[in-house]
């Protein structure tokens, strides 16, 4: 499930250029190569140019470029034992920890109409009550934790900087009374952010549409209680899904009870030294937001999704005995009354934060130039 939330609130961007595919096309994998991919080749200097003009997406692990780089003897011995027998254990204890929870969705959802808003739209069983919620909520962080296990996370080392409410904030507000965020705002580098913010907190997620339609994962996005968008669409309901988005992160700061929302503003994933410019959706409500940061530190294989297939990036994954990821919970960030009123300041000032406090390096790219790097990195964009 990828949560990468679209800016539906501003004005269009400045058109960015485009490897060869069809515009209208919403879920095209970003690294599928064409069958005559291999005939082009990207020579030495041309690829240290891209990788200098895209490094926020290059990958510097032991596997070298999407993954495909050539690997040591020792390193081709330690994957073929892993995939003998590691790797079986691990995908048949995660599918008994989807399946068992997808059954306990079920089960609490039966007979159970889900809420629905934007005309049918969106719906979601986030704001069901009682033991049933009670039931999905510990369930489902229980079982999100045990999912981060087998796939190696066996210890997580969070941190959390200053307190809530505390000394004044780079929005310079004094707050003298703690408040609930209305949103987790977190940098983005892999599907595995989401398992662990189940595991912490269980929020509401931004997902694409088409993952409400998934065998399993679908219900439980509705239980999770996502927002789903359709990325790159210009349609009429775009306005609809932000006014969602808004109205969940405000009821979500003025009502405890709520589902919290969790966005990631940059839109995608990067390899996790980088912070790209982030959307506004999470600001535009004008509630306070928790900044959380995800780091994967590794020696091997980076758990970062950046540049590397799906398939690909499972399997290797998984082969880790011991996968790492530090998270770093920074205080509530309280809007000045500047920022509540320009959320392109309040977003940039929380990304400025974040960037300093993560040691993380500012970059100006965007999902646009991914998927120009994507390309040029199948041959589909000449590099002559």
């Amino acid at each position: 499930m990828e949560s990468e939330l679209k800016d539906l609130s501003s004005a269009p961007a400045p058109a960015q250029p485009q490897p060869p595919a069809p515009a209208d096309k919403d879920d095209r994998p970003l690294l599928k190569a064409e069958p005559d991919a291999e005939a082009s080749t990207i020579r030495p200097e041309n690829l240290a140019e891209l990788e200098k003009r895209f490094a926020a997406y290059v990958r510097r692990d032991a596997y070298g470029s999407m993954g495909r780089g050539e690997l040591p003897l020792r390193e081709k011995l330690l994957l073929g034992v892993a995939m003998a027998t590691l790797v079986p254990v691990r995908v048949v204890a995660a599918l008994v920890i989807l399946v068992a929870y997808y059954l306990i969705c079920r089960g609490c959802t039966l007979l159970k109409a889900p809420n629905r808003e934007e005309e049918g739209e969106q719906e979601n069983y986030a704001h069901m009550g009682g033991w049933r919620r009670k039931v999905i909520v510990v369930c489902g962080r229980v079982l999100s934790r045990a999912m981060l296990f087998v796939m190696g996370f066996y210890w997580i080392n969070v941190t959390s900087r200053g307190a809530s409410g505390g000394p004044e904030n780079e929005g310079g507000k004094q707050v003298e009374e703690q408040e609930r965020p209305g949103a987790i705002v977190s940098n983005h580098v892999s599907y595995v952010d989401i398992l662990y913010h189940m595991s912490s907190s269980f929020p509401s997620f931004v997902a694409k549409r088409s993952v409400a339609k998934l065998p399993l994962v679908g219900l439980i996005s509705k239980c999770l209680g996502c927002v789903y968008v359709q990325r790159e669409s210009k349609s009429s309901d775009s306005k609809g899904v932000s006014g969602v988005i808004t109205e969940r992160v405000s009821e979500a700061h003025q009502n405890k009870d709520a589902p919290m929302m969790m966005l990631f503003p940059e839109g995608t994933t990067t390899n996790g030294d980088y912070l790209l410019p982030f959307k506004t959706g999470a600001f535009l409500a004008k509630a306070p937001v928790l900044p959380v940061i995800l780091k994967y530190p590794y020696q091997r294989f980076s758990p970062a999704w950046d540049s590397i297939s799906g398939a690909r990036h499972v399997i290797f994954l998984l082969c880790q005995f011991i996968n790492h990821i530090e998270v770093t919970h920074l205080p509530v960030y309280y809007p000045s009354e500047q920022e509540k009123n320009d959320p392109k300041l309040y977003a940039n000032n929380v990304r400025k934060l974040m960037a300093k406090e993560g040691l993380l390096i500012l970059s100006d790219i965007g999902l646009a130039e991914k998927r120009v790097y994507h390309a040029a990195l199948n041959g589909l964009i000449c590099q002559c």
